[in-house]
């Protein structure tokens, strides 16, 4: 066999050390005000994980990744707005999270209102949700789902159940996280 292309940068398979589920003080990175494919006001919030044996997790990640498109491992995607043009409850839960979460900390509506978050803290309750990759393996990434208070989250919260995508199997029991029994090639010799 020749080298393949790319075989060089390409990473190997590792110690990679999935991000536990559950609760996780998280630092806010960044929050930039975007729209969503379908035209509506949301927030791109970065986290990163601030507290704990896991501290740093996803700068970490980045600073290690050789992707040559190195993308930040946790976004969450807020609407602004509900349906009937009324203010989102998921933003009003992630402000007053990062209010009760930063002593004196009011949020600044307004021109400066996405800088004035940045490095606060916030809860988030991490959990799984499946997704289908573009070879059509379902995975199972580890996502902020919810927002929470620190205290909230020092205190104590469940883990959520895991989100299947519709028609998909959940995980199944026994198996490590990532593996599934869907997909498996049939023909291998082993």
């Amino acid at each position: 066999m020749n080298e393949p292309k790319g075989y060089k940068e390409a990473q190997a398979y590792g110690d990679y050390t999935p991000l536990e589920l559950g609760g996780h003080v998280c630092k806010i990175m960044s929050v930039e005000e975007t729209t969503s494919s379908t035209d509506k006001e949301m927030l791109k919030i970065s986290l990163d994980i601030a507290e704990g044996p896991q501290k740093g997790y996803y700068s970490e990640q980045y600073r290690t990744s050789t992707f040559e498109n190195k993308k930040w491992g946790c976004i969450v995607y807020q609407l602004a707005y509900d349906n009937e043009g009324n203010t989102n409850k998921g933003l009003k839960t992630f402000i007053t999270s990062v209010e009760e979460s930063n002593a004196g900390y009011k949020v600044v509506w307004g021109n400066t209102f996405c800088q004035s978050l940045k490095n606060k803290l916030v809860g988030g309750i991490f959990g799984r949700e499946q997704y289908k990759n573009r070879d059509g393996d379902l995975k199972w990434p580890t996502k902020c789902s919810q927002f929470r208070s620190v205290e909230t989250i020092n205190k104590g919260v469940e883990i959520p159940e895991d989100k299947p995508l519709k028609g998909a199997a959940k995980q199944p029991e026994g198996l490590p996280e990532g593996y599934t029994e869907i997909g498996l090639d049939s023909d291998l010799p082993f």
